[in-house]
């Protein structure tokens, strides 16, 4: 049973969409945020949570997505306008520690072909693994495109050292049908990896980019 009553984050969705629409409309697209704040939990003796949820909706569209592909792959991605990299492209690299870094830091997600996968380490270290972004596997039968948008639709919730977590849920381009949607799913999600589900939580807010904090807990 959720604490957060669904009639509160819709009033307050409908806060943020109205400045971010209104006169407060930026430049670009505003991502729409969960803060989570938690408590009478120990990230030194607790053990530290981590689970990710595919949401109804992407919240974050513009997210870019390399194919890390064998040559069939390669080829299906071109045809699709989307970026890749071929095994040659990795041997490139020569294991440049700054250049695989930069590899990394250029995307904000890799899919690999399963015949690339087991090359990767061999080829470029643990350089995407440590920027936690070690690609997620595709197969022939797979459309390249569903599952970039899988991936763009994925959220991790995952507890480090400090109690405080946030992740993207939306966007201000999005309806208030569709943020309430991802907000309630990733917040019930959350309490699910809980140790005391709602005990545990201490503060629910949702921000856009630029704007203020609303308090939903």
């Amino acid at each position: 049973m959720s604490k957060v009553p669904i009639t509160r984050v819709r009033d307050e969705v409908g806060l943020i969409l109205a400045a971010s629409n209104g006169e407060q409309k930026r430049k670009f697209v505003e991502t729409v945020e969960l803060q989570i704040g938690l408590k009478n939990y120990d990230p030194q003796r607790d053990k530290r949570f981590s689970g990710t949820i595919k949401l109804p909706y992407i919240p974050r569209p513009r997210m870019s997505v390399c194919i890390i592909g064998d040559a069939h792959d390669c080829d299906r991605a071109k045809e699709q306008d989307m970026p890749f990299r071929s095994a040659d492209d990795l041997k490139k690299l020569n294991k440049n520690k700054k250049l695989i870094k930069k590899l990394a830091a250029s995307y904000d997600a890799f899919l690999a072909s399963e015949t690339m996968i087991k090359q990767i380490p061999r080829l470029l270290g643990p350089g995407l693994h440590k920027a936690g972004k070690f690609p997620t596997p595709i197969s022939r039968a797979d459309d390249l495109a569903v599952r970039a948008n899988e991936i763009r639709a994925t959220i991790k919730f995952q507890l480090k050292k400090v109690l405080c977590l946030a992740v993207a849920i939306g966007n201000v381009q999005m309806t208030e049908d569709e943020l309430v949607s991802n907000i309630m799913l990733a917040i019930n999600f959350l309490v699910s990896l809980l140790k005391k589900n709602w005990q545990n939580v201490k503060s629910l807010f949702i921000k856009s980019t630029m704007g203020k904090p609303h308090r939903l807990l």
